[in-house]
């Protein structure tokens, strides 16, 4: 005969299921705590959180606009404007970033050894300062193959104030005095550029390492033309004559 008084035990575990569903989070239908928080900080304070993001919108914009930065190299520039003949020192020249595609062949890129080297024409402040523009062996960047710096004291000291670099001039032998012996003048070179003269601001003359350089003035010459000048100041007086360019 079954006891009386005591229920089923199946009818205790739906219960037990009820109660351990209702205790689980989220399934009440209730947003979550930082829910609530964070959506009433955004109706408290709408006008900043749409700066906030106008602010970030903005610096998004800027980061993607913004050109990456460039790369340059180091380059040594005139820092004042530099006459032709001047002997540089510490404040004539200071580094420079500039864009790898305007150094050019030749151009310094350290100060280290360029005091006291002599200019062989003007320089503006800013100007890139290279080999050819100091005297010595770099003037003879871009002249034909063979060609050699030739240098020539003239019978005529003064008329060296009348040339400067990268002008053309016919290079005129004199003989004879005049009297028992008869004066003939010959060309022994033609539209030969000035690389340097010994008047350039007065300074002495660095190309040939000496102080005796009164009257002296260096040319590029060809190999045939540099024959033909070659000890002619030992032969009689030597001239020069200005003439124009040589597609002129």
């Amino acid at each position: 005969m079954p006891a009386t008084g005591i229920l089923p035990l199946r009818t205790s575990r739906p219960a037990g299921r009820s109660s351990r569903r209702s205790a689980l989070p989220g399934r009440s239908g209730r947003p979550p705590r930082r829910a609530l928080h964070l959506a009433g900080w955004l109706t408290r304070n709408r006008r900043l959180a749409v700066a906030l993001l106008l602010c970030l919108a903005a610096g998004i914009a800027v980061h993607q606009l913004t050109p990456a930065p460039a790369h340059t190299v180091r380059a040594i520039a005139a820092a004042r404007d530099l006459p032709a003949g001047a002997a540089l020192g510490g404040g004539d020249v200071a580094a420079v970033s500039i864009p790898p595609s305007l150094l050019a062949a030749g151009s310094f890129t350290e100060t280290s050894g360029l005091e006291g080297k002599q200019l062989a024409a003007p320089l503006r402040k800013g100007q890139l300062l290279s080999d050819a523009q100091l005297v010595g062996p770099g003037l003879l960047t871009g002249a034909p193959p063979g060609s050699a710096a030739v240098p020539l004291r003239m019978a005529d000291p003064a008329s060296i104030r009348l040339v400067s670099p990268g002008q053309l001039v016919n290079v005129v032998l004199t003989n004879g005095n005049g009297y028992e012996q008869a004066s003939s003048a010959k060309v022994l070179a033609s539209s030969v550029p000035v690389l340097w003269t010994s008047g350039q601001e007065g300074q002495s003359g660095q190309w040939l390492g000496t102080s005796d350089s009164e009257g002296l003035i260096v040319v590029a010459a060809t190999p045939t033309q540099a024959s033909a000048l070659a000890g002619a100041s030992t032969q009689g007086k030597l001239f020069f004559v200005l003439v124009g360019s040589a597609g002129g």
